[in-house]
């Protein structure tokens, strides 16, 4: 391919995310050259050379636009004319109402479609260290595998203590989830801490019984186990998964995030409790909240069965669940702008997972968007980004601000998320009745409130697209 530099945009990664961000500039007749280590250099997941492989599971989760985020997030990224969409939609397998792909026609077909199109030139090589200084738009999407070279040289210019760790993560909980009959809001000591009141916790109170019970549960559930190119990365901050911290003794919980001093239960204030689990705000919204030291290795559906066996906790729903494992991703609130782009060099853009989030959809829906945003800096343009009210601008709004800042000193509060209702601003107006006129009850209004913020997400992004895309929406 030949023409200046300051005309082509360069994308490192080919997978979901950098295979999605370089459709979305081609197609918009910017030239972009995609590169990609494989097969010159193998990572430890990878099996083929072909594009956008996937390497874990092949579903892409609920198609259900209506009444589930990661399906709206489907319906957002097709109007917007993804090729992993088109491609996943093509190589469908029976899956109910998820959507799942045969893996290799998948990546076949958008290797076809990349390697067929004229303004797109597959560079097959290891980008190694910082892109060359005349790359003047570059989309870095290499994902949790970067290679080391890369990740040391973001480090040095991000002045990062880590970007490859074991990733403590703690579950996250609906706010609304929760049973404030049993649990309380209130802070040890009542003590107020940066932006707090006083009463910054929810807490969920347990009786000598409940916590044994509970201890026993957290040693005899089921784990998963790391993967042998995982046994050698250290611990984020020292975290310990809770299970560790049980099998260390039957009192360690109760002396450490379980403590129950300094708080008392207005719904039975003369009674003391044994242990408390606490809960943090987690988003700026209020909507989510995270279990105060959790981090486990429990596999999901033992998290869910012990978790809510905590008093308060028996309904709730997950926006995440708990995990450790190895991972690769940017303290993306303080190192980048709006735009993805890196403060601390602006011709470097960042897409999918190193942006803090996870799930095949997700990395590529913000590959999608860093295309775009490369297109109109191509263009000597700026692209407004995508509303709030939708996926995509709520999973934006997550890697770009939209989390907690740290509480406790030396503490890291920004982590990777799939997208979920959790990260949507409220409505102004939440769904009270059916379209028959009577009243909402129980899970209907769950149900109505999803489905609600799912039309008003796509009303607004077809809005958006008519108002600053030079594309027509798609059906």
């Amino acid at each position: 391919m030949t023409g200046p530099q300051s005309n082509i945009v360069h994308v490192i990664g080919a997978g979901l995310a950098g295979s999605e961000a370089a459709w979305q500039v081609a197609k918009a007749g910017v030239p972009v050259v995609l590169h990609e280590m494989r097969p010159d250099r193998m990572t430890e997941a990878h099996r083929t050379d072909g594009l956008a492989e996937l390497v874990c599971s092949n579903s892409f989760r609920s198609d259900d636009a209506a009444n589930n985020a990661v399906g709206l997030l489907h319906a957002e990224m097709r109007r917007l004319d993804s090729l992993i969409m088109r491609a996943a939609d093509a190589n469908q397998v029976p899956a109910g109402g998820a959507l799942a792909v045969d893996r290799d026609g998948f990546s076949a077909a958008v290797t076809k479609t990349l390697n067929e199109h004229p303004l797109i030139e597959i560079a097959r090589g290891e980008v190694s260290g910082l892109p060359p200084a005349d790359w003047s738009n570059v989309i870095v999407a290499t994902g949790p595998l970067t290679s080391a070279a890369l990740a040391d040289a973001i480090r040095e210019l991000t002045d990062e203590n880590a970007l490859a760790f074991f990733d403590a993560i703690a579950p996250i909980v609906h706010r609304e989830s929760i049973d404030m009959s049993v649990a309380w809001f209130q802070s040890r000591y009542d003590k107020v801490g940066p932006g707090g009141t006083g009463a910054d916790y929810i807490n969920c109170p347990m009786t000598k019984e409940q916590y044994d019970g509970f201890v026993a549960a957290l040693i005899a559930g089921e784990k998963t186990e790391f993967k042998e190119w995982e046994t050698n990365t250290p611990y984020f901050d020292g975290c310990l998964p809770i299970e560790v911290m049980a099998e260390r003794g039957p009192e360690t919980l109760r002396h450490g995030p379980m403590k129950p001093v300094g708080l008392t239960n207005p719904h039975d204030p003369t009674t003391k409790a044994y242990a408390i689990v606490q809960l943090r705000q987690d988003n700026k919204l209020g909507t989510l909240y995270n279990i105060v030291g959790f981090q486990t290795k429990l596999k999901y559906g033992e998290q869910q069965r012990i978790f809510r066996t905590i008093p308060g906790l028996e309904k709730a729903e997950f926006a995440r669940l708990g995990g450790l494992h190895r991972n690769t991703f940017l303290n993306s609130p303080k190192l980048l702008d709006s735009q993805l782009r890196l403060r601390a060099q602006p011709r470097l853009r960042f897409a999918g997972q190193m942006t803090g989030c996870e799930g095949y959809v997700e990395s590529a829906s913000v590959g999608l968007i860093a295309g775009l945003y490369a297109v109109a800096d191509a263009r000597g343009e700026t692209l407004a980004s995508p509303p709030g009210t939708t996926a995509l601008g709520s999973l934006l709004g997550h890697i770009t601000g939209g989390h907690i800042e740290t509480i406790e000193p030396g503490t890291r509060s920004f982590q990777p998320m799939n997208i979920n209702f959790g990260l949507f601003p409220p409505l102004a107006t939440a769904p009270t009745k059916k379209p028959d006129g009577t009243r909402l009850r129980g899970n209907e209004k769950t149900v109505a409130k999803k489905q609600a913020m799912s039309a008003l997400a796509l009303a607004d992004l077809d809005r958006w697209i008519a108002d600053h895309l030079r594309i027509a929406a798609a059906a």
